[in-house]
């Protein structure tokens, strides 16, 4: 048997994920050296620097030349590099909001951390992937780091029902996923992505059935990790159950990973079959995710659950520029702020590049603001009212103003962006979203993700009249200030108001990135 040859070229692409995963051995080794009442403060900073190594790295192989590697079981481009670089970033500053959370209940641990970086390893990898089964692992590893996670604290009710919950649902979207890879592959006779584009086409010839049914399956198992509805009802449960750093990193990593794996593998399969119906598919579920995470989101006083049905609607955004990638007949007449005829370049191409910036751009504003708001219900919810559920009652958040001035300001920022209001990140980032539909010829689901917007504006603001409008209620608790809350705080809102203002420090990037393997 003749063994695969490998080389140094193929290691370098897995770089970041090398050194997420080495970190986090060292975390779990230590972590055996030291004694209950030892100072684990090293940990987190461990965690930080680990995840900015790897961001640089992600960074610098943004522009490298795409290319596949590890004998086609992945790919080496901007997009996925970028992706990689995202990822980074919410594992950053998750990682900086643990450690006043973890020390209040007593649950410093290496084994917290080192779990964060092998999720964020799998993310990285997840992104990579250009092979069914290598992703389907990819996806069991940053699940598997998260279902424990999930349950981490576990002395609670919340996070064992929510760690609970969230691994039975996930064990049977994975099966999901699983089995529609599966009929893709009774189908075509390969799992690899760059392979499969010609013997799909004869495929749909010979066994459509077959074809869709594992194109819709495999659909379906990316929207329940994405959080679209109706593959949501998992979501407000485990993310009020779980830890909120844990929360910050899920809606952040997870859902970067997922849409950049979802985004590859239907950008690949659209090739080889009628772009119709993953037009349809992903409309379909564009439409009823940014409705319904709005709505729901809505009469919520639960901060936590609010953002988390948030994090639906936002995954509604994202799915509206994913439909605007299988546009065949691009809207021209309707072109929004779109590059002019000089860029070169057919419309089609132009639209589907403006789909690829604006998905990118947005799920780094949604990792600043979304970790940055999380990191901030940490700050002020307290272990002994998280199993009555005032933990996160909009009541934490009165006075705010009065009591920490700069926390008020950055969680009015990060409201702010994630209601898509200038001068932030979010409405950069909601405006490219919106022009790549409206470019594609989606306008009249533009409009729905406009209207759904403006409704979510509601629910985002009311949380700054709290902070800025209302008196501190009596017997409130002194705010603790720590050092890792402060730098991600500080971090986040420099990055939400500075690249809402200025965002030409990483139009060069996007541009680069919008570059996927084989396009």
């Amino acid at each position: 048997m003749n063994l695969p040859t490998l080389s140094l070229a193929d290691f370098f692409p897995l770089l970041p994920a090398i050194l997420m995963v080495v970190g986090a051995c060292i975390l779990l080794l230590s972590e055996v050296f030291l004694s209950a009442t030892a100072s684990r403060a090293y940990q987190a900073v461990l965690t930080v620097v680990t995840a900015v190594a790897a961001g640089a790295v992600a960074v610098v192989m943004m522009f490298e030349p795409p290319r596949e590697v590890m004998l086609g079981f992945g790919v080496l481009d901007p997009f996925s590099s970028f992706l990689t670089f995202v990822v980074c970033v919410g594992l950053g500053l998750a990682a900086l909001s643990s450690v006043g959370f973890l020390r209040r209940r007593g649950a410093e641990r290496g084994e917290f951390y080192a779990l964060m970086l092998f999720a964020s390893a799998g993310m990285s990898l997840l992104a990579m992937s250009n092979e069914l089964i290598t992703l389907f692992v990819n996806i069991e590893v940053l699940s598997i780091a998260t279902y424990a996670l999930t349950a981490y604290l576990r002395r609670g009710t919340r996070p064992s029902e929510a760690g609970f919950k969230y691994f039975i649902l996930g064990a049977f979207s994975s099966a999901v996923l699983l089995y529609g890879a599966a009929l893709v592959y009774g189908a075509t006779g390969t799992t690899n992505l760059t392979a499969m584009v010609g013997p799909l086409g004869a495929a749909i010839q010979a066994q459509p059935a077959l074809v869709y049914a594992g194109v819709v399956l495999v659909g379906a198992g990316f929207a329940f990790k994405v959080a679209a509805v109706p593959f949501h009802m998992w979501t407000p449960d485990v993310y009020e159950g779980a830890p909120s750093p844990v929360t910050a990193l899920m809606s952040a990593g997870v859902k970067a990973a997922a849409f950049a794996a979802m985004v590859r593998v239907f950008f690949t399969m659209g090739q080889g079959i009628d772009p119709r119906l993953p037009l349809a598919l992903f409309s379909t579920l564009a439409f009823l995710t940014m409705v319904v995470g709005n709505l729901m989101a809505i009469p919520q006083r639960n901060v936590k659950r609010m953002l988390a049905y948030s994090s639906i609607a936002h995954a509604g955004y994202l799915l509206l520029g994913v439909a605007a990638l299988f546009v065949t007949a691009p809207g021209e007449q309707f072109r929004l702020l779109g590059p002019s005829e000089l860029t070169g370049g057919s419309p089609l191409d132009i639209a589907r590049a403006g789909a690829l910036r604006g998905i990118l751009y947005y799920l780094l504003a949604y990792t600043f603001s979304a970790v940055g708001a999380f990191a901030m219900v940490s700050a002020l919810e307290r272990r002994e009212d998280e199993e009555k559920g005032t933990a996160w009652d909009l009541e934490r958040f009165s006075g705010l103003a009065q009591r920490r001035p700069g926390w008020a300001f950055a969680m009015a920022a990060f409201m702010l962006s994630l209601g898509g209001i200038p001068p932030t990140i979010g409405f950069m980032s909601k405006l490219l979203i919106f022009q790549s539909a409206v470019d594609a010829g989606l306008i009249g689901l533009t409009i729905v993700a406009v209207l759904s917007s403006a409704a979510g504006v509601y629910y985002y603001l009311r949380v700054v009249v709290y902070m800025f409008m209302r008196p501190v209620p009596e017997g409130a608790q002194v705010l603790e200030r720590n050092w890792g809350t402060e730098v991600a705080l500080v971090v986040s809102t420099a990055a939400v108001v500075v690249l809402g203002i200025i965002p030409g420090p990483i139009g060069a990037w996007l541009e680069q990135a919008g570059t996927l393997f084989g396009r």
